[in-house]
């Protein structure tokens, strides 16, 4: 399924060859090639998100992001984690999607040189420019002053998107940023979907048997 959000398609399926990082998915993707263009370019349409709003970015860490953006935009196996989201821009949101620890690890080691103002990059910029700019009073400082841990980072950097977690990207149990051949993400959405099933199957047949048993002691 593809989130309702600004620039995601109503339903995913091919989209023969997607632009570099984003190319992946292009067997079967929520973005356009429109999109996927545009998410490795500065200042684009998307969401005219300036990445060098405390000097230029370094292009190592700056791959990251295109990646982040990627996903965000061409996955179609964010259904377990999608939420409603209470924004101008958007009607859903990603909330806590179980990332896998080197994709979080990689990313944060390629960008702890570079500099941020800001911990959380989903608000609070200043947008008079029409850019985002550092917020008055606010001043860019090392990566990791700002994010001391990968953890911190994949956490707060888009107010818990993602969840930091142990496991590898062989487990099966989080979700891929970087990958190539068929898409390893699916698995994984689904393994989560069977398991929030199971724990609300279970929920229900112990309420049940809870009102049963309620039931009885009153009738005797």
């Amino acid at each position: 399924m593809c989130m309702d959000g600004k620039h995601h398609k109503t339903e995913p399926g091919p989209e023969g060859d997607l632009y570099s990082q984003c190319s992946p998915w292009s067997d079967n993707a929520c973005c356009t090639a429109n999109t996927s263009t545009a998410a490795h370019n500065d200042n684009s349409y998307l969401y005219n998100f300036n990445w060098n709003h405390c000097g230029v970015m370094s292009e190592q860490c700056k791959k990251h992001f295109i990646q982040d953006t990627c996903f965000y935009e061409c996955s179609p196996h964010l259904g377990p984690w999608i939420q409603e989201a209470d924004e101008s821009w958007r009607r859903e949101r990603i909330l806590d999607v179980p990332l896998c620890m080197e994709d979080c690890h990689s990313w944060w080691e390629d960008c702890k040189n570079d500099l941020t103002c800001k911990t959380n990059w989903h608000k609070g910029w200043d947008w008079t420019s029409g850019t985002n700019k550092c917020p008055e009073g606010s001043k860019c400082r090392k990566w990791t002053d700002v994010f001391p841990t990968p953890k911190s980072m994949c956490e707060q950097i888009w107010s818990n998107s993602y969840i930091y977690t142990i496991h590898s990207n062989t487990s099966g149990r989080c979700m891929q940023l970087w990958f190539t051949g068929p898409n390893p993400n699916k698995k994984v959405a689904e393994y989560y979907l069977n398991n929030a099933q199971q724990h609300q199957s279970f929920a229900l047949t112990t309420l049940l048997f809870l009102a049963v048993a309620s039931f009885s002691i009153m009738m005797y």
